[in-house]
């Protein structure tokens, strides 16, 4: 539901009526949400890893403060999100603000960390630990700002959205936005805090990951017309595939606003085969693009699925009828495009005094958001050259600026703000 800025559901703070509170913590203090922070990093919730034990202590200390809970669980029952609302003065529970972050981390395995990753330590102004930056510290300081959200007299609700699953391409999300569209629940915006380095986002790319499974036909190698390599024409759609992501890196269409201003694509990993001396009857290669948001991804992989079943597969069919390329989709997010007339982009803008244009590659479930209607951007602590590698951590500042940040946020959803 897009809204115009001109007619917001909420509004930024004037400096008059900026609350004492905003102002950031100094160097020397430690930030509010540092214990709430420390806490969720000290609960492995790498992806492969059920996160309910998180969820469901997040759920009971909101529980203590009266405020309820949703848990929306995938098929195994042991992952889930949480979505919780801190209603408005008059208790409405529709309207008003998502702040939304992921629980799930990625893996340690091979790093080299200095310290235990699921330990979190602070040394020389900065909170060490897997999550720190992506994007635990965000969730930890909104949590911590909950009794300040509870205690101001809000104008419109607020809400916390913990997702699951979004480091293998955004999975989880969806189980939640779909109950909020069956709960009738629209909230008026929605801001991501993945590590931005507290500047606002505007836009990421779409992710669009597959797993292709070529069948041929096993024979001696000997014999190798009496087999069908499986190999060979994998790398045959594997080399369309590099020649796609040739082409719209030379042709376009392009974004200068993106450190990589093109739709790219690539093959990440691949097997098959089981020895040297036999005609392999099968091969598995996982491939992905991330397109801009300007571009149909299913117009991109199109092309791919109609090479592989209209060039290879009547060729392989030739040598063996029983020949197959199977397609199977692991993951897709959208990309977003925020507009600067939507109230939420207005919002973070005021809030952190930032007008520059800023575009990612990575992705983030603030597509997902927009998608169902819900206006979103990016933005939240640390930076994102931090994520994902040995000894990740947070800037104890960028905790601080994230806390000034969210208190002013509170304050522009109070009934004075709104008045």
């Amino acid at each position: 539901m897009s809204l115009d800025a001109e007619t917001a559901p909420f509004s930024p703070p004037s400096s008059q009526s900026r609350p004492a509170s905003a102002s950031p913590a100094p160097a020397s203090q430690s930030p509010l949400g540092l214990a709430w922070i420390e806490r969720l990093v000290s609960i492995d919730t790498t992806s492969r890893v059920p996160n309910l034990g998180l969820i469901e202590m997040v759920r009971d200390e909101l529980a203590a403060l009266g405020i309820v809970s949703t848990l929306t669980h995938d098929h195994r029952g042991q992952w889930a999100n949480l979505f919780a609302t801190i209603p408005a003065h008059d208790g409405a529970t529709n309207g008003g603000v998502v702040l939304s972050g992921h629980t799930d981390v990625v893996p340690v395995d091979g790093q080299a960390w200095d310290t235990d990753p699921f330990k979190p330590e602070v040394r020389g102004g900065r909170l060490y630990g897997r999550g720190t930056c992506d994007m635990k510290g965000f969730i930890g300081s909104a949590l911590a700002l909950v009794p300040e959200m509870l205690a101001v007299g809000l104008a419109k609700p607020i809400h916390l959205a913990l997702s699951f699953d979004e480091e293998i391409g955004c999975n989880g999300a969806p189980y939640m936005i779909a109950d909020l569209v069956q709960r009738g629940l629209k909230p008026d915006g929605c801001i991501v805090g993945e590590p931005t380095s507290m500047r606002p986002i505007v836009a990421h790319k779409g992710i669009n990951a597959y797993r292709c499974c070529v069948r041929g036909h096993a024979a001696h190698s000997s014999l190798t017309p009496k087999g069908l390599n499986a190999i060979e024409y994998a790398a045959r759609l594997i080399c369309h595939i590099r020649d796609l992501a040739d082409a719209m890196r030379r042709d376009g269409p392009f974004d200068e606003h993106y450190d990589v201003p093109f739709t790219t694509a690539q093959t990440s990993t691949i097997e098959g085969g089981n020895a040297i001396n036999t005609v392999p009857a099968e091969c598995r290669f996982a491939f992905e693009f991330r397109n801009l948001p300007t571009l149909d991804p299913e117009t991109i992989f199109a092309r791919i699925e109609r090479y592989a079943h209209e060039t290879l597969l009547p060729q392989m069919r030739r040598a063996h009828p029983d020949a197959a390329i199977e397609f199977t989709k692991i993951a897709a997010a959208p990309g977003l495009d925020a507009s600067e007339q939507a109230a939420i982009t207005a919002l973070v803008r005021a809030l952190t005094a930032n007008r520059e244009t800023r575009k990612v590659a990575y992705g983030t479930e603030a597509g997902l958001f927009a998608r169902a209607g819900v206006p979103s951007i990016v933005c939240g602590p640390g930076d994102i050259e931090q994520a994902h590698k040995p000894n990740e951590f947070v800037e104890l500042s960028q905790l601080a600026a994230c806390e000034d940040f969210l208190r002013k946020f509170i304050h522009s959803m109070t009934v004075g703000a709104q008045a």
